[in-house]
């Protein structure tokens, strides 16, 4: 449990710590979506994804972002990978154009569930960048700075804000809390590991009850703790430290609104040019008249 690094925030002195977090907002976006442009062709999929994936890997080090810590969060999507294998390669799609011989699976398979798995990896990596190079007070006020104009029709944008925020900030608490609720259970004999599925589910049982009753009383003590310290949502609140925008976020705008643009760009092409070939293939030997 204590590998898993979304929701951690590591204190750095790095470029992309001292992005402001409004801006890290819109970037994390732009290239989720990103991600998720379509292309017709493998090979031109391939290399604009493994272009935004260099470019991930690039601000990854940039934000010291451990690794090795990434890839023990990415072993918890096991179970969804082998069951992405199984519905593509043993029900395969009528589009699919590329058989093995003598068997029958499709190259296809490898390819589509290998990219979706990658898309997974990607997107994960997206937000591990963002919850550990911003604090959560800044996420919150990032959060609340794009809600703000929903005010007008008495949209309660702070008070979503704060809680979000401190969702992402009870999930490390928690999985701490996980942990060591796990070792006091091996201690008392209960086995996690090993046995049955009756056994195994007994024994998350023995997890999840007191999980839930300490997730219960941090959330009462936070909420005593705030109302001790005369916390009112709807007041008006002034800020100890100002979000400015700085020539690091312009600088980092740009390259990420380059590659989104530049992707875009492709992806609408692509899509023009297939349909301009379904156009000549119906219409190109009709005649006219």
């Amino acid at each position: 449990m204590n590998n898993i690094t979304f929701g951690r925030y590591t204190t750095e002195n790095t470029v992309v710590h001292k992005l402001d977090p409004r801006n890290k907002i819109v970037l994390m976006i732009l290239l989720m979506i990103t991600i998720f442009l379509p292309f017709q062709v493998w090979s031109t999929t391939l290399i604009l994804t493994g272009l935004v994936l260099a470019f991930l890997i690039v601000v990854m080090f940039l934000s010291k972002v451990n690794f090795l810590d990434l890839f023990r969060s990415i072993k918890g999507m096991w179970f969804l990978i082998l069951f992405l294998m199984v519905i593509y390669f043993f029900i395969p799609d009528k589009s699919y154009t590329l058989p093995i011989p003598g068997t029958p699976f499709y190259y296809d398979a490898f390819y589509r569930c290998g990219y979706i798995v990658l898309r997974l990896i990607m997107l994960l990596s997206i937000t591990t960048i963002l919850t550990t190079t911003t604090k959560p007070m800044d996420l919150t006020y990032g959060l609340e700075f794009y809600m703000s104009p929903l005010k007008v029709i008495h949209f309660p944008s702070h008070e979503i804000a704060m809680t979000l925020s401190i969702a992402l900030r009870f999930i490390p608490t928690l999985l701490d809390e996980t942990n060591r609720i796990i070792k006091a259970q091996s201690s008392r004999g209960v086995d996690f590991e090993h046995g049955g599925i009756f056994k195994k589910f007994k024994a998350i049982i023995s997890l999840i009850i007191p999980l839930f009753v300490s997730a219960i009383e941090r959330s009462e003590e936070l909420s005593n703790a705030m109302e001790v310290r005369g916390y009112n949502p709807k007041s008006k609140r002034s800020r100890y430290r100002m979000l400015k925008f700085h020539w690091c976020d312009l600088f980092a705008f740009l390259i990420v609104g380059a590659i989104f643009g530049g992707i875009l760009t492709l992806s609408i092409y692509d899509q023009n040019i297939i349909q301009i070939n379904i156009i000549y293939a119906i219409f190109g030997k009709m005649p006219l008249f």
